[in-house]
């Protein structure tokens, strides 16, 4: 898909990512915040810069996902209404996930795109260990925790109001 033909609407627009663990999310993001007005919120580098040494588990980063967010929100509404447009690089991997990020587009009034990368566990986990290998990313993930998290991954779904982009 073209990436300049995702943001039609003359609206802010918030961008949302969809995927397991090393789909391409962050690089996604990257491109779509290349495009005019708009910029990357990005959970990863939030949580590391704030959090690196306390999140030792999953249950750590469910703990500051969760702060992290509550805090954010105010300020996702206040650029989208100020007419920026946002690449919200949190994963909206889980209907309550989904249903923080509908708030905001709700409470801001900006259109939403939901990309949603579709790809295969295996790929995901190849493309886990050459980023684990690297050391660039903020965190890493061992295959039993790409496990544990994807157990909780729920498709989107179009019932949940998102303008939905699939890549596959």
């Amino acid at each position: 898909m073209d990436i300049a033909s995702v943001t039609t609407s003359e609206k802010p627009t918030l961008h949302l990512l969809c995927g397991k663990i090393a789909s391409g999310k962050s690089t996604l993001s990257a491109k779509l915040g290349a495009l005019p007005g708009t910029i990357i919120v990005s959970e990863d580098y939030w949580l590391a810069a704030l959090f690196a040494n306390e999140m030792q588990s999953i249950a750590d980063y469910v703990q500051y996902s969760s702060r992290l967010r509550n805090a954010m929100k105010p300020h996702l509404v206040s650029l989208l209404k100020a007419g920026l447009s946002v690449v919200l690089d949190f994963p909206a991997n889980t209907q309550t996930n989904r249903e923080w990020m509908m708030s905001i587009i709700k409470e801001s009034g900006a259109s939403n795109r939901l990309h949603y990368l579709k790809v295969t566990d295996e790929v995901c986990k190849s493309r886990l260990r050459a980023r684990n290998a690297e050391g660039m990313h903020e965190f890493t993930a061992s295959d039993q925790q790409f496990e544990t998290i994807t157990r909780f991954f729920a498709e989107p779904t179009a019932d949940e109001g998102f303008d939905i982009i699939e890549y596959s």
